[in-house]
């Protein structure tokens, strides 16, 4: 074998090996280099395991030296810290959208990055309460087709649907075939939406990815989406469901600040009323999430305008209270 083909080989075993077996706790011994290099049929000597660790450094490899008992080789600095890699990890364990086949199977290219001796603290099962796995993997690459769609500003076409009692799909708008410019893609609640411009409606709306079906990318070029902002769009929607837009005035008991500001962000306005109290009003859209979220805050909440949402708003809880008012009794 010519000099220069055995030296280009050596390099791109040592460095192999290195990636794959060592870090600062587990270092490569002059040894186990050369008995890797034999099996690749690129025996070296002393000297020159000494000239290739120099090489890779100045070719980009934090390679690093231990001296002394259980001292040796290893990569130092990689692309991705282990802290970061099970932060990742952990990440892509708990999301919902991913099936289990497809989650293990990015952990198993995650793992690729670390040494095999990290690679066993990335074998982590993260509880998340009530997650459920999704069970379609179309998913995945839906997202993928969609992010495409949205950076060649092309329309898509698609069908959408809901599930009924008996777990069997059902079409939205008789099976008709969905035309949609893209404008953005949304994570909330644990799912993905597709948010765009609606061909049929005239208007934007947005979707759930893991309802649509067929995605397929046309020719027709996209509409343009002049000042709408996806942030803006997001954050007006509660749970992604839709509603009447409006300016919804809420006094709040003091105590609940820390709770408005996590759920609608730091921009938003507290204005003090009293010692016990603060008003605020949200730019949101009024649908039956928010109204459920609401209730769960109790008296601490009165809604102050508009009148027709005060007004929706004591008849949901009127509504609730009927169904109890005329329950009857069960025993036991």
């Amino acid at each position: 074998m010519p000099k220069g083909t055995n030296q280009k080989r050596k390099l791109m075993v040592l460095a192999r090996f290195l990636q794959k077996h060592s870090d600062e706790e587990h270092p490569l011994t002059l040894g186990q280099l050369q008995e890797e290099l034999e099996r690749w049929n690129a025996p070296a000597e002393r000297k020159s395991i000494y000239d290739d660790m120099e090489q890779l450094r100045q070719l980009g490899l934090d390679v690093q030296t231990r001296r002394g008992v259980g001292g040796g080789w290893f990569i130092g600095q990689r692309d991705f810290e282990l802290a970061e890699l099970k932060l990742l990890v952990d990440a892509v364990q708990s999301s919902r959208f991913l099936t289990q086949k497809k989650s293990s199977a990015l952990i198993g290219k995650l793992e690729s990055l670390a040494s095999v001796h990290q690679a066993r603290q990335l074998q982590r099962q993260v509880y998340v309460d009530r997650r459920i796995k999704t069970m379609n993997e179309s998913i995945f690459y839906n997202v993928d087709r969609l992010h495409g769609a949205i950076g060649a500003n092309r329309v898509i076409s698609f069908h959408y649907f809901e599930m009924n009692m008996n777990k069997e799909r059902v079409f939205r708008r008789g099976g008709a075939e969905y035309w949609v410019t893209p404008y953005g893609l949304i994570w909330d609640n644990e799912n993905y939406y597709l948010a765009g411009w609606d061909h049929d409606r005239e208007e934007v709306r947005h979707y759930r990815v893991d309802k649509m079906t067929d995605i397929t990318l046309t020719d027709q070029r996209g509409r343009d989406r002049g000042s709408w902002d996806l942030e803006g769009y997001t954050r007006r929607h509660f749970g992604m469901y839709a509603g009447r837009p409006c300016q919804l005035r809420l006094r709040c008991a003091a105590s609940l600040a820390g709770v408005f500001l996590d759920r609608f962000g730091q921009n938003i306005m507290l204005v003090p009323q009293d010692e016990g109290h603060f008003t605020v009003t949200l730019d949101l859209v009024v649908s039956p999430p928010f109204w459920g979220w609401l209730f769960g805050l109790g008296a601490q909440v009165e809604v102050l305008s508009p009148s027709w949402a005060v007004e929706e708003f004591r008849q949901r809880l009127d509504q609730v209270r009927a169904v109890y008012d005329t329950a009857k009794p069960q025993e036991g």
